[in-house]
C-alpha cells in the first residue's frame, strides 16, 4: 500500500509474459505471507480520494470567488515544465498577474529559477510523496496569497501517475510531453491524458534526432481523450508559444 497516495502494490495488477504465445499464466502461492484485501484497498482508496475531492471542491469556491485562475501543470520528470513556465511568466507577466505554486520531492531548484523572473512562487515539498493533493494547495494559497483576477501555476510534482488521480480546485489541467519521452505514453498512462484539457508537447526543436512520430502520438491521444488541443512547441526557442498564449487568453476570457 502506498501510503502517500493509497494506491495498492498489489490489487488489479498483472504480470504479463511477453514470450507467451497469447496467453497468461499463475503461479501458486506456497509461501506464508498474506496479500492486503482488495475490499478493504479499495474502501480506503475511496475514502482518501473522497476526503480529498471535498478539500478540491472548497479550493476550487476560494479562488472562483477571488476570480482566480489556476491551471495544473503535470508530466513526467524531464519535460520542460519549469522552462515553459518561466518562458511564460517572461513573456506574459505584464499583461497576465502571475504567480506559481512549485511541487517537488525535495529540493528549491525549479522555485529560485521562477523566483529569479521576478514572479512571487511557493515551494512544496512533499518528502516521499509523489503528487500534490488539495490539502498541500490550501496551504501554498494561504502563504502565496495570490492577488484577485490573476493566474496561478501549480507545477505539479515530476509524474505521470499519481497527480492524475488527484483534484487540486484547478480550472484546468495541462498536461505537457516532450518529444524525447517516446510517442507511446497516451496509451501506457492513459489516465492522465484522459483528464487533460491541453497538451502541450515540448521541445520539438529536438525532433530531427529522436525518434517521435506525431501523428502516431496524436492518433493514441485522441484514442484515450479526444478532447484536448495538442499544441507543439520549444519552450527554449519560442516556436509555437504564440498558440499557448493564445489558448491561456481564450481561458481567461
Amino acid at each position: 500500500m502506498c501510503a502517500t497516495c493509497g494506491c495498492s502494490d498489489d490489487a488489479g495488477v498483472r504480470v504479463i509474459d511477453p514470450s507467451s504465445a497469447g496467453h497468461e499464466h499463475g503461479h501458486g502461492h506456497g509461501h506464508g505471507h498474506s496479500h492486503p484485501e482488495p475490499d478493504r484497498t479499495v474502501l480506503l482508496e475511496q475514502d482518501i480520494l473522497a476526503a480529498n475531492d471535498r478539500l478540491a471542491a472548497d479550493n476550487r469556491t476560494w479562488l472562483a470567488a477571488r476570480g482566480i485562475h489556476t491551471l495544473n501543470v503535470m508530466s513526467s520528470p524531464g519535460s520542460g515544465k519549469t522552462t515553459l513556465l518561466a518562458r511564460t511568466i517572461v513573456d506574459r507577466g505584464r499583461t497576465l498577474p502571475m504567480s506559481v505554486i512549485e511541487g517537488d520531492q525535495e529540493t528549491i531548484f525549479d522555485a529560485e529559477r521562477i523566483r529569479a523572473t521576478g514572479c512571487r512562487v511557493v515551494q512544496i515539498n512533499t518528502g516521499a510523496g509523489c503528487h500534490l493533493d488539495a490539502g498541500m494547495l490550501a496551504k501554498a494559497l494561504h502563504t502565496l496569497a495570490p492577488p484577485p483576477r490573476s493566474t496561478v501555476f501549480i507545477e505539479n510534482v515530476g509524474n505521470l501517475v499519481c497527480p492524475a488521480l488527484f483534484d487540486l480546485g484547478e480550472a484546468a489541467r495541462v498536461v505537457v510531453m516532450s518529444v524525447t519521452e517516446g510517442a507511446d505514453k497516451p496509451l501506457k498512462y492513459p489516465h492522465m491524458f484522459r483528464t487533460a484539457d491541453v497538451v502541450l508537447l515540448n521541445k520539438i526543436d529536438l525532433l530531427p534526432y529522436v525518434d517521435f512520430d506525431v501523428e502516431s502520438f496524436t492518433e493514441d491521444l485522441t484514442r484515450v481523450n479526444p478532447r484536448p488541443e495538442v499544441l507543439c512547441l520549444s519552450a527554449t526557442t519560442g516556436t509555437g508559444l504564440d498558440e499557448w498564449y493564445g489558448w491561456l487568453d481564450g481561458r481567461e476570457s
